[in-house]
C-alpha cells in the first residue's frame, strides 16, 4: 500500500490539508498527519485544532511515497523553517519521489530550485517565488514527481490528482463521482 505524509505547521490551511487526508484515505491509501511543531495538536489558520498521527521525530521517511505540504499562513513559513523537513523534501526530489504542495507552499519548492523548467501553479501573488517555473493558472500541475496546486478552491482537484497518481485515474474519477464532485476528469 502506498503511504503519504501530510505535514502541519501552526496556521496551515485546514481545507487544503484535510481534503488530501480524507480523499486519499477514502481511496485506500495510508496517510499520516505529521506535526512539525512541538505539539501533537496543530491549529489551522482559522482556529481549527487537529490532533496529528505523529510528531516529526516519529516519522519514518523510508516508508513514504509522497510528502505533501499544505499552504496557509503562517503554516507555510513553519514548514519552510523546519530544517529536517526541508532536507527530506530535497532528498525526495533528488530521488525522483513524489512531493506535492498547494497554495503558498509551492513557493518552498521554488526557493529550493525544484521548479526550474517545470510547469507549476500557486496561490495568486506567490508566482514570483516559483523560481524558474513555467507558471500556469491551472488548478493542478503534475510535472514528473512534483505536484502543485493553487489554493483552497482547488483542494479537491489536488487531492484527486494525488489519489490518481497512486490509485489510477479511473479510481480518482470513481471517487469524484462518489462524492458528487463534477469537475474531476
Amino acid at each position: 500500500m502506498k503511504k503519504i505524509a501530510v505535514f502541519f505547521g501552526t496556521g496551515y490551511e485546514e481545507i487544503e490539508a484535510l481534503t488530501v487526508v480524507d480523499i486519499c484515505r477514502r481511496c485506500g491509501l495510508e496517510v499520516e498527519t505529521v506535526s512539525v511543531m512541538e505539539q501533537q495538536e496543530v491549529t489551522g489558520s482559522h482556529g481549527i485544532p487537529v490532533r496529528m498521527d505523529k510528531m516529526y521525530g516519529e516519522a519514518d521517511f523510508s516508508e513514504y511515497d509522497m510528502l505533501v505540504l499544505p499552504g496557509g499562513m503562517p503554516g507555510t513559513k513553519h514548514l519552510e523553517a523546519h530544517g529536517g523537513l526541508m532536507e527530506q523534501v530535497d532528498a525526495f526530489h533528488a530521488a525522483g519521489k513524489y512531493i506535492a504542495a498547494i497554495c503558498a507552499a509551492p513557493s518552498i519548492f521554488g526557493h529550493r530550485g525544484i521548479l526550474k523548467g517545470r510547469r507549476a501553479c500557486c496561490y495568486p501573488g506567490f508566482e514570483s517565488h516559483l523560481e524558474g517555473a513555467q507558471v500556469t493558472e491551472g488548478p493542478v500541475e503534475i510535472s514528473d514527481h512534483v505536484v502543485t496546486s493553487r489554493g483552497m478552491g482547488t483542494a479537491m482537484d489536488f487531492a484527486l490528482a494525488i489519489a490518481g497518481i497512486f490509485c489510477g485515474p479511473e479510481k480518482a474519477r470513481e471517487m469524484a463521482g462518489n462524492i458528487v464532485y463534477g469537475k474531476a476528469e
